[in-house]
């Protein structure tokens, strides 16, 4: 995966993390996955088509993302419940939609799809043959995971924004 391609998530996660919940951010070391499952409770994934095609996965503990709920909501929250998730999921979106206006910046026109709550450890996802990038994004609330597996369409895919799988 070329570094333009996740450059743009990442330092969106800082922008945006800072200014929703005031978040200290430290980058942590990079890592190269293959990885079908899930490791954390909570991963927001959200597809990116055109272009640029793939899926960015924002991961964490259960613990974390009541965390970040909490201060986005000015109130302790203490169950997971259907609000947490809306809030967790538009924390993914709006990630990703700053980091998508950057690829456009870049050249890269790109459309987003809504954000996808999964819930649980050990949960497999797929990103077929895309090796995903986990970027580890420490805060005073703990640590939320990064995983970006995108790569550059191929021309027939491209223009209309489709993956085409292999067979069909």
């Amino acid at each position: 995966m070329k570094a333009q391609f996740a450059n743009p998530f990442v330092s969106a996660a800082y922008e945006v993390l800072q200014a929703e919940v005031n978040a200290t951010v430290e980058r942590g070391p990079l890592s190269l996955e293959e990885s079908q499952f899930t490791n954390k409770d909570i991963t927001v994934m959200i597809g990116i088509t055109g272009p640029v095609r793939g899926v960015v996965m924002y991961s964490m503990t259960e613990e974390v993302a009541k965390r970040l709920v909490s201060v986005m909501l000015g109130q302790p929250v203490n169950e997971f419940d259907s609000l947490s998730e809306s809030a967790i999921s538009e924390i993914g979106n709006v990630i990703t939609g700053v980091a998508a206006r950057e690829l456009e910046r870049a050249g890269y026109s790109c459309r987003i799809s809504p954000p996808t709550l999964v819930m649980g450890q050990h949960t497999v996802i797929s990103t077929v043959n895309l090796k995903r990038l986990v970027v580890p994004l420490k805060t005073q609330y703990g640590e939320i995971e990064i995983s970006i597996a995108l790569e550059e369409a191929r021309a027939g895919a491209r223009d209309i924004g489709l993956t085409v799988a292999k067979g069909v």
